[in-house]
């Protein structure tokens, strides 16, 4: 007796920094760096994500590492949808019938933008393409109950863009998206180490330095971290030692940028729901959310509590898998 699998639904965030998918009935089955090295003179695909990324800065003239999406809207039309199905197949294997798939878009993106998104998606080999707000998908992977009429605010903070939204009974009220998130304080790093120490550092080197040591809040204790670069005066190799007060220096700048959005969306909340979030406080997702302090400052300058949701870099695609389970009652809500 064959079994046959007639479609699995599967939902993707398709993220700047990392893809990551959920198959109905598996929960997450992949994770993997936005990253595709693809040979320049060919165009074919060398390698995709983490085996991709690890090529990121050390490949030789003909091969070309990229991350194809940028500031969470695709730059690489073609390279995107190879990508794509590149995924798919893994999450899948073969079907019979192609999957649905639901995919995570930032709240302001423009219909060419989204066209673009859907028509990568049916290329690679989706049956249909559902949209849906990075926000809402990350409300509804935080556990929060988005169906009451009552106010939550969400702040997502991916690898490009961070996202806030004021969400009630099922829809965003109001919304704001800004080109400021993991990748910005990745640049803000790599600018503050050429500024101060006259040295020349990657994009990979600048990501260990956020995460090991880097901080938007003063911290109790100083921690220090030894990187090496390429010094700009002698072009030869550099050690130098960082430490988290300098890193605070450096990504001032970019946090109080979102603190800012998340004021200016504040300002346009309706009273009664503006009272809800008062109570109820800020959520924030995704992984640029857990760089150290950065809770703490939002909380600071808004007075209003601020909570960091469980899985934080999951809840986007946690939120996708809970939505394409109920995509009959979603099918007024969500845009296709």
């Amino acid at each position: 007796m064959f079994k046959f699998d007639f479609g699995q639904d599967i939902g993707i965030d398709l993220g700047t920094a990392t893809v990551i998918a959920y198959v109905k009935g598996k929960g997450i089955v992949l994770r993997e760096p936005s990253v595709v090295a693809v040979d320049s003179n060919t165009g074919d695909v060398v390698a995709v994500g983490q085996e991709a990324r690890r090529m990121l800065g050390r490949t030789p003239g003909n091969i070309v590492a990229t991350r194809p999406l940028r500031d969470g809207v695709i730059s690489n039309y073609t390279v995107t949808e190879k990508m794509l199905k590149y995924f798919i197949n893994k999450v899948g294997g073969r079907f019979i019938f192609a999957p649905r798939i639901m995919i995570c878009i930032p709240s302001q993106v423009t219909e060419v933008e989204k066209k673009a998104v859907i028509d990568a998606a049916t290329q690679a080999g989706a049956r249909k393409v559902y949209l849906i707000e990075e926000p809402l998908a990350a409300a509804i992977g935080a556990g929060l109950d988005i169906s009451k009429p009552c106010g939550n605010m969400v702040v997502d903070i991916g690898g490009g863009t961070t996202d806030i939204a004021v969400i009630s009974l099922g829809g965003t009220v109001i919304s704001s998206s800004l080109k400021v998130a993991g990748d910005k304080f990745d640049e803000y790093i790599v600018k503050y180490v050429k500024k101060k120490y006259n040295m020349m550092i990657g994009e990979r080197t600048a990501e260990d330095l956020k995460v090991n040591v880097g901080c938007v809040y003063p911290k109790i204790q100083n921690v220090e971290m030894d990187i090496r670069g390429r010094d700009l005066i002698t072009g030869l190799p550099k050690t130098v030692t960082v430490h988290s007060s300098e890193m605070l220096e450096a990504l001032y700048e970019p946090a109080m940028m979102i603190v800012d959005a998340v004021h200016g969306v504040l300002e346009k909340t309706p009273p009664e729901l503006a009272a809800d979030i008062s109570d109820r406080g800020i959520y924030m997702t995704g992984g640029g959310c857990l760089v150290d302090g950065l809770d703490k400052l939002l909380q600071e300058k808004t007075g209003i509590s601020v909570m960091i949701a469980q899985d934080s870099v999951s809840c986007v695609a946690l939120g996708t898998g809970k939505a394409l389970d109920n995509l009959d009652v979603l099918e007024g809500k969500v845009k296709k």
